[in-house]
């Protein structure tokens, strides 16, 4: 289905309450709707914003269109949670109702200041021509949870220099003022940062461009996220239009980091090391961090890409966020691993120990569609080992180590309905470690990998039947010892 210009901008409280009704049917119907991922109830959700932790509760938002499978008039969705497991849905968190965001609430970020949470988010604006106009919002959020907004933009103009590509504002604070960082495109086309100041987050001051290394990189960088871990500094950032090296940027579009020294707020120069991909799956993109009461750095991501089709869009959704990895650094390198919290999800356990030689091999107990599974390779003789999942006969999901290669794959053409494919059916990194911990989560629609305690991580959406619930665990050329740990969800 094509969907024009009026479809797409068709707002919520517009629309009959039997069609609303009609869609939620359609959406519940369909056999891959996840278990115990955050999705839309109806239509398309993407990027994660405003994440925090405020009057005793997370409260996650993320860009919603509630009326179909495509990115049409954006509001934020607000859901919260105690616990970061179970999240309870809170309705519509912004809606674009006023002058400066008439075609969207866009992206953006939220802090903590006077016992109210401040969200700040970027207002888009079609003209006559359906030129866009950004302007940056301001939001307020009380210990009720009533949202109000302020008349006007607290940031109404691009800087000389960029176009209209300005947006995502990620809030912090340091010392006396309060920092922003927002996503921009120089005009010659190029991505880059632009830092901005406030004392009190409403009347702001441009500082100018972030100084980087990368002065090249893509033509625009989206959801900019600026963070200190210890005594570095950690640039997250989304940058659009790289080109594919090697085993790297493969995706549409890519997400990534820059670990380095601290950021020098007078001069806004970041000094830092090589850009790296945050994960290596296919569905990852414009994360979010926050920092929790306990200090833990946290982030969630959008499970999904921009201009890719799914196929749970005949169904009238698409999209899932990620589960809340803990983020760490060690060797210049950013650690993602899922928080603790999450061991609550876990019902009935099963364990396995064995030695395999050359042969692909299941166990009882060891199957399912929704679990947690922690498979610890301790001794590996062999040119590849891999787990098949998701399986059923022909059908399968399959992650594995190629030894000889040195590299970890995640390969997904025989899993089950097919998802950009243009973009290849493979995803793969170097790894050259002795052992290798391989741990899952797999929902209906969806398997987060995570290897060796965070130190890689591979996202993806996978669209198999229902019935392809079978694990199984293969060694080829060698031999291979290891335990598995499997919990139900």
């Amino acid at each position: 289905m094509e969907w024009t210009r009026e479809q797409r901008y068709r707002r919520l409280e517009d629309e009959d309450s039997k069609n609303i009704l009609k869609l939620e049917e359609t959406v519940n119907s369909c056999p891959w709707r996840q278990v115990f991922h955050i999705q839309p109830k109806t239509g398309l959700l993407n990027d994660p914003n405003g994440f925090s932790f405020y009057n005793g509760e997370y409260h996650l938002f993320y860009q919603w269109f509630p009326l179909g499978p495509v990115h049409g008039l954006k509001y934020w969705y607000h859901t919260k949670s105690k616990d970061l497991v179970n999240w309870e849905n809170a309705g519509v968190g912004i809606a674009p109702d006023h002058f400066y965001e008439s075609h969207g609430v866009y992206s953006g970020s939220a802090i903590e200041h006077e016992d109210k949470l401040y969200l700040m988010y970027t207002g888009n604006v079609r003209d006559e021509n359906w030129e866009r106009h950004p302007y940056q919002c301001l939001a307020i959020m009380d210990k009720n949870g009533v949202i109000s907004k302020l008349d006007y933009p607290i940031i109404a103009d691009v800087p000389s220099g960029y176009t209209d590509h300005f947006r995502d504002p990620k809030v912090w604070k340091d010392g006396e003022y309060f920092y922003a960082v927002i996503g921009a495109q120089r005009e010659d086309e190029t991505g880059c940062i632009v830092l901005y100041r406030s004392k009190d987050l409403i009347d702001w001051e441009c500082k100018g461009e972030m100084n980087t290394a990368l002065q090249n990189f893509g033509f625009m960088w989206e959801c900019p996220d600026y963070i200190e871990l210890g005594e570095q500094g950690l640039l997250i950032f989304s940058p659009q239009g790289l080109d594919a090296s090697g085993d790297h940027y493969h995706n549409i579009y890519q997400s990534g980091y820059l670990i380095g020294e601290k950021l020098d707020l007078e001069a806004r120069t970041f000094k830092h090391g090589q850009f790296q991909e945050l994960d290596r799956g296919f569905d990852f993109y414009a994360p979010q961090t926050m920092e929790d009461p306990d200090g833990r750095r946290i982030m969630v991501g959008w499970m999904g890409l921009p201009e890719i089709a799914y196929p749970t869009d005949k169904n009238g959704w698409a999209h899932c966020l990620t589960l809340p990895r803990e983020l760490l650094i060690k060797n210049d390198k950013l650690i993602q691993r899922p928080v603790k919290e999450l061991q609550a999800l876990r019902k009935q356990q099963i364990e396995v120990s064995d030695r395999i030689e050359n042969e692909k091999k299941s166990y009882q107990g060891i199957a399912g569609t929704t679990y947690e599974l922690i498979c610890d390779v301790k001794e590996l003789d062999a040119d590849e080992f891999g787990i098949e999942f998701r399986a059923n006969g022909e059908e399968k999901t399959v992650f594995k180590y190629d030894v000889n290669q040195k590299k970890i794959i995640l390969d997904r053409s025989l899993s089950g309905e097919p998802v950009g494919e243009s973009y290849g059916t493979e995803r793969k990194c170097h790894f050259d470690q002795q052992n290798i911990k391989i741990h899952l989560f797999v929902d209906t629609s969806s398997v987060e990998i995570f290897i060796n305690d965070g130190e890689e991580a591979f996202t993806s959406r996978i669209f198999p039947h229902a019935n392809s619930d079978e694990i199984y665990f293969y060694v080829k050329n060698g031999t291979a010892s290891f335990t598995v740990d499997k919990w139900d969800i």
